[in-house]
């Protein structure tokens, strides 16, 4: 076994350059393919880190305005939503969750203040199901309940940014603030797992905020999720959300732009499937550059074949079996492929982790990162590949002919 691996030493150290080149072609090949997932890895966390802050199994339903006429009623007519909608709707629909409504009593921020210290901040109104389409975790203190929305109570729950430059560090639970002139009571403290901008605003009971700020009651938007539900199911009950809102608020069931509805499920659905896609391509895109380096391999081993060819012809003449002509040949293979796509593998592994520590928050390539399973599997390609690669030179040496080779090189 010694003199096996010695020799195969030998016939690669006899052309150093030539070895080195294809060392070079397979080891930029895996690099490349290193590289390539990782950044389509952080291609993938950053889509998925922009539906972080709301519920994905969840469906958005906005207000619009009438496009096309309907039971005598004029285009351009504004829908509105009532609170009354959101139990009919539950009742209609029992797949629906989490279900809330959104008031805004006033658009692009309201005075929020405590003592001398005041400042705008987004004031949203809503359900206590809110905080699951939202994924609003509570630091401290409650989040609103249905006896806040019953009672219309004057509560509020404050995001982190707003109770640390209002109070300086003091624990805001309990104290007073008004929100333009009315004054509510801190109940609770939250955070998001969105960016900052979800943090800086303030929730009200939605009936208390309709009744002082003047919106009876109304609201803008209905927001609920659809536990494990399909895409295709998805798709089913905003239709079915559609068409009951259009009995109700009487417009036309196909004007879309009556009612506009965000489909949470659909649009990641979409977004993994063109992650997918992307993580084909990637192993496409780096199988196809180690191939090039693998082609490589086995052509050097081809001209190897070629100038050994009186060797063989002696070796086969002493005794030499094709079968271990054939394993000296592919041992060569494997050898080249596997020193070159492990160092390929390390160093890119090595630069995606260097990328992490330089660039920790890139908003473009989140995280990237290359999976133990895909390392592994690159691992087992190389040497696959390197047998394969060496398999046709290795079949040429094994059919020379003892005393045709010998005459040849006579």
């Amino acid at each position: 076994m010694i003199d096996f691996f010695v020799e195969v030493f030998d016939s690669l150290a006899r052309h150093g350059l030539r070895t080195v080149l294809t060392l070079f072609s397979v080891a930029w090949g895996t690099f490349v393919l290193v590289l390539l997932l990782g950044a389509g890895e952080g291609l993938s966390n950053t889509a998925s880190f922009e539906f972080r802050d709301d519920a994905v199994n969840s469906l958005w339903v906005y207000r619009g305005d009438t496009s096309k006429p309907w039971d005598g009623l004029p285009v351009g007519r504004r829908v509105q939503f009532y609170n009354a909608d959101l139990p009919a709707l539950r009742a209609e629909i029992p797949e629906l969750e989490h279900l809330s409504g959104r008031f805004f009593s006033q658009w692009g921020g309201q005075k929020v203040s405590f003592g001398t210290r005041a400042a705008d901040y987004d004031v949203r109104s809503v359900h206590p199901d809110h905080r699951y389409l939202e994924n609003t975790l509570i630091v401290s203190g409650r989040w609103l309940d249905e006896l806040d929305v019953e009672g219309k109570r004057k509560v509020v729950v404050i995001g982190e940014p707003v109770s640390e430059y209002l109070f300086r560090g003091e624990d805001p639970l309990g104290k007073w603030i008004s929100v333009g002139t009315v004054p509510f009571q801190v109940v609770g403290v939250f955070t998001d797992e969105g960016n900052e901008s979800e943090t800086r605003m303030v929730y009200l009971p939605i009936t208390t905020a309709q009744a002082a700020f003047g919106g009876h009651d109304r609201i803008q938007q209905i927001l609920f999720t659809i536990g494990d539900a399909t895409v295709e199911d998805s798709v089913r009950i905003e239709q079915q959300v559609r068409e009951f809102l259009a009995v109700r608020r009487r417009f036309d069931p196909t004007d879309v732009r009556a009612v506009r509805v965000r489909n949470n499920v659909e649009g990641f659905s979409q977004i993994q499937r063109v992650m997918s896609l992307l993580r084909a391509f990637v192993w496409v895109v780096g199988l196809g550059t180690m191939t090039a380096g693998l082609v490589g391999v086995s052509n050097i081993l081809l001209v190897s074949v070629r100038e050994r060819t009186a060797e063989f012809g002696l070796r086969k003449a002493l005794g030499a079996t094709p079968s271990g002509i054939v394993a000296s040949v592919v041992a060569e293979a494997v050898l080249l492929t596997g020193v070159a796509g492990y160092g390929g593998i390390v160093v890119g592994v090595l630069s995606i982790f260097a990328w992490r520590t330089l660039a920790p928050e890139n908003e473009y390539l989140r995280d990237p990162t290359v999976h133990t399973g895909a390392a592994l599997a690159a691992a087992a390609l190389l040497v696959v590949a390197g047998a394969l690669a060496g398999a046709a030179p290795a079949m040429r040496a094994a059919a020379i002919h003892p005393v045709a080779a010998l005459r040849d090189e006579a």
